[in-house]
Order: C-alpha cells, then sequence, then structure tokens
C-alpha cells in the first residue's frame, strides 16, 4: 500500500559511538525522502564524530575510526540536514526514542534549531511491536517475506523500514493509512522534549517522567525546589531537554 501523504515524509536510520542521547555523537545518517507524488530521494552520509569510535559500535555497524577520518563533521552538514528535513514528517525504526531525540540533539550542538512542534512522528518499531512483538530483521521477514542483507547499515535499516510500514498498512485494515493517526498510533507518551524527560499528563500539563518528581508538575516543582532546575542544567541531560525546562520556568516567571 503507498503512503496516504500530506507532506514529504523522512524516513531514516543513524549509525553512532553509542546510545547515549546526551553525549554520543552520529556517525552515518542515511534517509529516504518520499514525496506525496510517489517520488522517492535518499542520501546516505558518513559523518566524523570528533571522537574515537567505540569498539563495542564498530562492532555493531562496521564503521571505524579510519572509515570516517576523512569524512565532514555534523556541523558542517547540520545546515544541509535541517534544510533536507524542514516541512517534513519523521519515521524510522525506534526513532522516537532514539534516532529523533539524537538528531535533535546534534543539530542543537551544532547550532541549528529546527523546529519539529508541527511534524508527525511515526515509529514503526512501536507500531511492530503494539502488532507483533518482533524486531527489525524479523518485521522485515514477517511483513515482506524477505531477508535484511546489510542490517545495520544506515541505508539498508532505512529502505526496510520505509517497505515496512507500507506492508504494516496493507496487513492490518484497522490501521489508517495518515501521519497524523499513525504519528498517534506510534506514540508511547506525548513528549514534551525529545529524550521524554518531561511530558504532558492527562491534563495537558508538563510533568517529569523520571527521578523522585515523577509524575509532578514541573512548574510547581520549580517554585518549591528551584535547586532542581539547577541540578538538571548542570547534569548530564540533552540540550533539548535543557531548552524546555528553561521555557517552561522563563514563562512561569513572565505570569
Amino acid at each position: 500500500m503507498q503512503l496516504n501523504l500530506r507532506n514529504p515524509i523522512v524516513f531514516f536510520d543513524l549509525e553512532t559511538t553509542g546510545v547515549n542521547i546526551a553525549t554520543d555523537h552520529i556517525v552515518e545518517i542515511s534517509y529516504l525522502k518520499v514525496y506525496p507524488n510517489g517520488k522517492e530521494e535518499c542520501k546516505t552520509l558518513r559523518i566524523n564524530p570528533g571522537v574515537p569510535i567505540p569498539a563495542e559500535a564498530t562492532a555493531v555497524h562496521g564503521i571505524s575510526d579510519a572509515d570516517v577520518a576523512n569524512c565532514p563533521t555534523f556541523k558542517e552538514v547540520a545546515k544541509n540536514i535541517a534544510k533536507d528535513i524542514e516541512g517534513c514528517d519523521l519515521a524510522g525504526f525506534n526513532s522516537n526514542r532514539f534516532d529523533i531525540p539524537l538528531l535533535v540533539e546534534e543539530l542543537l550542538r551544532a547550532g541549528v534549531d529546527i523546529d519539529l512542534s508541527k511534524r508527525k512522528m511515526i515509529d514503526v518499531q512501536t507500531i511492530f511491536h503494539k502488532m507483533e512483538q518482533r524486531t527489525l530483521s524479523a518485521a522485515y521477514k514477517f511483513y515482506c517475506d524477505k531477508d535484511l542483507d546489510n542490517a545495520h547499515t544506515a541505508e539498508a535499516d532505512t529502505r526496510a523500514t520505509y517497505e515496512v510500514l507500507k506492508s504494516q498498512l496493507d496487513r492490518y485494515p484497522d490501521l489508517q493509512n495518515d501521519m497524523a493517526a499513525l504519528a498517534e498510533f506510534s506514540t508511547h507518551t506525548k513528549n514534551v522534549d525529545f529524550a521524554g524527560r518531561i511530558v504532558y499528563n492527562e491534563d495537558g500539563v508538563e510533568v517529569f517522567n523520571f527521578g523522585k518528581y515523577k509524575g509532578r508538575s514541573v512548574s510547581e516543582v520549580f517554585k518549591t525546589d528551584i535547586g532542581y532546575y539547577g541540578w538538571m542544567m548542570q547534569g548530564d541531560f540533552t540540550l533539548n531537554t535543557k531548552n524546555v525546562i528553561t521555557n517552561i520556568k522563563l514563562r512561569e516567571l513572565k505570569r
């Protein structure tokens, strides 16, 4: 089934130095841009992360320090990437929990502040887990009846994710071919920040999603324990999370 698109959608996958959104870096990004008329554009970039790639990361994706020694840094390509995804919805496999938060973090580190608040974000892994409970290779075999060659290369994973989503729409009549509906279905929580440290509760209030104040209103906590804001700003949280709590704090000061 072809996707019912109102906006272009970018399927993408990252290979990285690790899995910590706040401290790890991208070493490869591949994205497949699909337009409402069915046109497709694919781009893959190797990135020099500026830090050694751990051996355990290389063992997963096969990219070593030597492979990226002469590649551009993320800062050098950040504006082009932001331009490519501007106005597009986003999709990936485990993208809402990892790829999108890390991509936003890298953009912020590079001084590029992109507004994704109106973009739909479809996580094909979440759809898969809600329907079948498996991994990407198994999803590709299950939905597309194909073996995933070159797994853990960004381009192969990106295209497989695109094909899986189309097959999911074919398989499940109740799954709406609509990006807003798919984004809602593939979201576990209503995140305020991309890392999911701050979420909206049922009343639409920003609350903490971790730690001793989990479930408590961010603005109310900052009124009674302003030191918690300082602790977060000095802590190992993403720049996006720090921007979110700062905006909440400044909003409350203006009231």
